[in-house]
């Protein structure tokens, strides 16, 4: 496995940021309540992760040291504003469930995390493979809590079967906070599991 491919592939599994390493809990928990929800935060997070990855990369040897967290937020507002435009421009409704978890991606601690912790020590490549695979898994893990909270509190899945309810409701409790705090807990207990076996 080259190292291009090692840093696309630890944001699929080794380090899921909403499962392993239990960051961008805020959206996760907010607007996860169906399967459309949760990618396209997912996709919008990506986004702004990869791109901001990206340019900090580029300049990580510009940026001075005792400035670079408020340089670092200024290019992911940048990011941010950007794709909230293109939402709300191409995908209004997802923009108007999502509301102003978009503008919140500014202060997601994935993004601003990977910048500190990774795109200002590696070169662009590394930096954009690391921004995709990152965003990609966190988009993967938004799309499962969504999907299940959806499926299991309101009996649909919208984005696959349209609006059609699949069977009752068992948990409609899944659809409130609380409910996302269970169907959390029992996925991350469920990747602690498949992580021993691995």
């Amino acid at each position: 496995m080259t190292a291009l491919t090692r840093e696309f592939t630890k944001g699929l599994w080794d380090e899921i940021p909403l499962f392993r390493i239990v960051l961008g809990l805020c959206p996760a928990l907010a607007v996860t309540t169906t399967l459309e929800n949760g990618i396209g935060m997912g996709l919008a997070a990506t986004f702004v992760l990869v791109c901001s990855n990206g340019l900090i990369s580029l300049l990580r040897n510009a940026i001075p040291a005792e400035v670079r967290v408020a340089c670092y937020i200024v290019i992911i507002a940048t990011f941010v504003v950007c794709v909230e435009m293109i939402t709300k421009a191409y995908f209004f409704m997802l923009s108007e469930s999502l509301g102003l978890f978009i503008p919140l991606i500014v202060v997601n601690c994935i993004i601003l995390g990977r910048a500190e912790a990774f795109a200002r020590k590696n070169g662009l490549t590394a930096s954009l493979a690391d921004g995709l695979g990152m965003g990609l898994g966190f988009t993967i893990a938004l799309g499962v809590l969504g999907g299940l909270r959806e499926l299991f509190g309101a009996g649909t899945l919208g984005l696959v079967f349209g609006e059609t309810v699949l069977f009752p409701v068992p948990f409609g409790f899944l659809q409130q906070a609380p409910g996302a705090f269970v169907c959390l807990g029992l996925l991350l207990g469920l990747m602690n599991l498949a992580g021993r076996k691995s």
